[in-house]
């Protein structure tokens, strides 16, 4: 089966947004925007913390890897997609295509774990603090990013795998921008496409829809911190080190639903593809956005590394 896969396919063709022909400048340009503010934010996120030695904390440290992950996730996906909007030659070979499929399943799901890793930190800080500095040691905050990676990889591994050593028959052509699972699956054949299908589904929900369970279990645990908080100040300040934090899981996890639970049917390819900007362009933009503008720690750590810039002299 893998000899015919291989003989059969030896590139695919990413339809992406050209059901619109007369809105792709425009796509270009709106999206070519969004991926640069992504890059640039989530860069000077990464110099700040770097910068600024009292960033150098768990909570930041997460933060860091958070952004590196979004970088890489937004770089495996929008370049690509940014050339098939102003090129007519819209072919990616097997092996790309499949590498494509692997680091954006990676980087993605590095992002879901290390959410989850930011919101047990939060409840170690809020509901342990006496502890904090025991179980959230260097050495253990190392090891929980280590493991987010290994755990995306893993995931990225098994479903690529899984994919590619299917056999694709008939069209090669993929509506999509990108290498996604479901339009690949269209272009399967065989027996075991639907068990395949259920089984990388069953996966991937599972793993989100976990990361997301245990990410509500810990702000239960510390919301009920904060309401034994005697003083108004004493709960604004403590709910306030979770706010940002709290705002993406809302947004990651609020477009996830929508790419991994909408009814499925024959209805829009043009809608499907619409969709799939909103996980890969607009979570990615909105991210370092509301890090910047809720954490006020952080904004006022860029505000100092931005002018240390341009007033040296004053610094």
């Amino acid at each position: 089966m893998q000899g015919a896969n291989l003989s059969a396919v030896t590139e695919f063709i990413l339809l992406g947004f050209s059901t619109f022909p007369h809105l792709q400048l425009m796509f270009f340009l709106l999206f070519l925007l969004m991926y640069l503010f992504t890059l640039l934010g989530n860069l000077l996120i990464m110099t700040t913390i770097w910068r600024e030695p009292s960033l150098h904390t768990p909570m930041y440290l997460f933060l860091c890897a958070l952004s590196i992950s979004e970088v890489l996730y937004t770089f495996a996906i929008i370049p690509r997609m940014l050339a098939d909007l102003l090129s007519t030659n819209h072919s990616i070979s097997f092996m790309a295509c499949a590498s494509q499929m692997f680091f954006s399943f990676t980087f993605g799901f590095t992002h879901a774990f290390l959410l989850t890793v930011m919101g047990y930190d939060r409840y170690v800080a809020i509901c342990h603090p006496l502890r904090y500095n025991v179980l959230m040691s260097p050495h253990g905050c190392a090891c929980l990013v280590a493991w987010s990676w290994v755990g995306g990889s893993v995931i990225g591994l098994v479903v690529t795998s899984t994919i590619f050593h299917l056999t694709f028959c008939g069209s090669n052509v993929i509506h999509h921008f990108g290498c996604h699972v479901q339009p690949l699956l269209k272009l399967t054949c065989g027996d075991i496409v639907s068990t395949v299908a259920m089984g990388v589904g069953l996966v991937c929900i599972t793993a989100q829809l976990g990361c997301c369970l245990l990410i509500l279990l810990s702000y239960a645990f510390i919301m009920t911190a904060i309401l034994k908080i005697p003083s108004t100040e004493g709960r604004q300040k403590a709910f306030s080190t979770c706010a940002s934090h709290l705002t993406v899981v809302v947004v990651h996890y609020g477009f996830a639903s929508v790419i991994y639970l909408k009814p499925k049917g024959p209805q829009s390819l043009e809608i499907d593809t619409l969709m799939g900007t909103t996980y890969t362009v607009l979570t990615p933009f909105l991210s370092p956005i509301i890090f910047s503008l809720r954490n006020k720690e952080l904004k006022n750590a860029m505000k100092k590394t931005f002018l240390s810039k341009l007033h040296p002299e004053k610094m």
